[in-house]
């Protein structure tokens, strides 16, 4: 497999499972594999066959998500993009948060169920489901970040 076939597989990924649109999703494989890290916007736009104008646009979606980050060197007008190494585990805690904050809502509205079996059943269902997710984050092992800076 080369390059720009793992760059589409990622995309294709990020587009049926998160709704990526598939230009993000090959800039996230590009910047994740690309050396030099740090790329320009037409870097960028000539290794995966991208217009200007819709990089632009997934450039933003993926900064304002956390993926990428945005660069200058001095005495350069050129901006460039990266990915950083705990970009990952960056927004793979949110979702967790995320997740941990919707178990919350569904949690408060078990009293609004009332007495129906039906209703109630429903919310009993999720909050188990949820109990079971953050007995599993509890009990996770450190994040590998932490991992790292303990072995430096």
């Amino acid at each position: 497999m080369d390059v720009l076939e793992w760059v589409e597989r990622l995309a294709k990924y990020c587009s049926d499972q998160d709704g990526v649109p598939l230009i993000a999703g090959r800039v996230l494989g590009w910047l994740m594999i690309c050396d030099p890290p740090e790329q320009s916007a037409q870097q960028i736009a000539t290794a995966i066959g991208a217009s200007r104008a819709s990089l632009s646009t997934n450039l933003r979606l993926l900064s304002s998500v956390g993926f990428v980050r945005v660069l200058t060197k001095p005495a350069s007008r050129t901006v460039y993009y990266r990915v950083d190494d705990d970009a990952w585990e960056k927004v793979v805690q949110r979702q967790i948060a995320s997740l941990a904050s919707l178990g919350n809502i569904l949690h408060d509205g078990t009293p609004l169920a009332g007495p129906s079996l039906d209703r109630g059943g429903r919310l009993a269902a999720a909050n188990e489901v949820f109990r079971w997710m953050q007995q599993i984050f509890d009990n996770a092992p450190p994040l590998p970040s932490s991992t790292r800076a303990a072995k430096e």
